[in-house]
C-alpha cells in the first residue's frame, strides 16, 4: 500500500500588498524547513494569486493524496463559515482521489490565543 502524500494549504482572504501576504508566507516557509517532504503552500479567496482551486491542483499534480486546509482568519467568519466549505466542495469533486480536512480558523485555536495574549502583554522594549 502506497503511503499517502500530504499536503497543506494555508488559505486566507488575501490582498493586492504583498507586504500584508508575508506573515502567511513565511508560515508556509517554516513548515517547509521543518518538513521538507511536505508540501505546503499558500491560497487567497481573492485579490492574489494563487486561487484555493489553482493551488490545490499543484499540490494535486505533485501528488497529494491528502490536503489540509488550514484557514487563516482570526475567526469563523463569513469567508470560514460560508465561502470556504463551498470552495472545498468544488474541490472534492474535482478531485474524487484526494481526501480533503479543513481546520478550525487558526485564531480560533486556544494556543494562537494564548499566545496572542501573551504578546500583547509584552512589556514594551524602548
Amino acid at each position: 500500500m502506497q503511503q499517502a502524500q500530504a499536503a497543506i494549504i494555508l488559505f486566507a482572504h488575501g490582498s493586492r500588498d504583498p507586504l500584508w501576504r508575508a506573515p502567511m508566507e513565511a508560515v508556509a516557509v517554516r513548515i517547509a524547513t521543518q518538513d521538507p517532504k511536505r508540501q505546503v503552500v499558500c491560497a487567497y479567496l481573492e485579490l492574489c494569486a494563487p486561487s484555493l482551486p489553482d493551488a490545490t491542483s499543484q499540490v494535486v499534480s505533485l501528488g497529494a493524496t491528502q490536503v489540509t486546509v488550514v484557514p487563516m482568519f482570526l475567526g469563523t467568519g463569513k469567508h470560514a463559515r460560508e465561502d470556504l466549505p463551498l470552495l472545498v466542495q468544488d474541490l472534492r469533486a474535482a478531485h474524487p482521489g484526494v481526501h480533503f480536512h479543513v481546520q478550525t480558523a487558526i485564531g480560533e485555536d486556544p494556543r494562537m490565543t494564548a499566545l496572542m495574549a501573551e504578546i500583547a502583554c509584552e512589556t514594551p522594549q524602548n
